[in-house]
């Protein structure tokens, strides 16, 4: 899997790397992260996305929360998402990024996110543009008298 350098709109990407706590393999086996990889990839085949938004990334240090995605893009929220299971979430997953894909600054309201990208979210970060949604200043500290 690849990403376009700065052609592309928006990433996915995958971390191949996710284990389980207590996850009995060997240290260079095969992880479930990329048993989710694989899924994903399949099915944005299935449904016709080029596969250039897709990018593997060998860690994204959550392990507590395995498995792991995240949605990023210039001047767009940067979200990552855990406790995804290979067997079960990878069209959630392509849900999702198909609507961060559609808004222009990659903001997604948490009722719009599939169930498990709700529960499962580890973070979302703001764009560095001037005026990024969600960015204020923060009220004044009250003064004791």
């Amino acid at each position: 899997m690849s990403v376009k350098d700065s052609a592309q709109d928006a990433c996915l990407s995958i971390c191949f790397r996710c284990k389980p706590e207590g996850w009995p393999g060997v240290a260079d086996a095969r992880r479930p992260g990329a048993d989710l990889a694989d899924a994903i990839e399949a099915e944005a085949t299935r449904r016709g996305i080029d596969q250039e938004v897709l990018r593997d990334v060998r860690c994204m240090s959550q392990c507590k929360r395995p498995c792991v995605v995240a949605f990023s893009g210039e001047g767009r929220f940067t979200y990552l998402f855990g406790d995804l299971d290979p067997a079960r979430d990878a069209p959630a997953v392509l849900d999702a990024f198909a609507l961060y894909r559609t808004r222009p600054d990659g903001f997604m309201e948490r009722f719009e996110r599939p169930e498990v990208l709700q529960a499962g979210i580890l973070g979302r970060v703001p764009p560095l543009t001037t005026g990024a949604r969600q960015v204020e200043h923060r009220p004044a500290a009250v003064q004791a008298t």
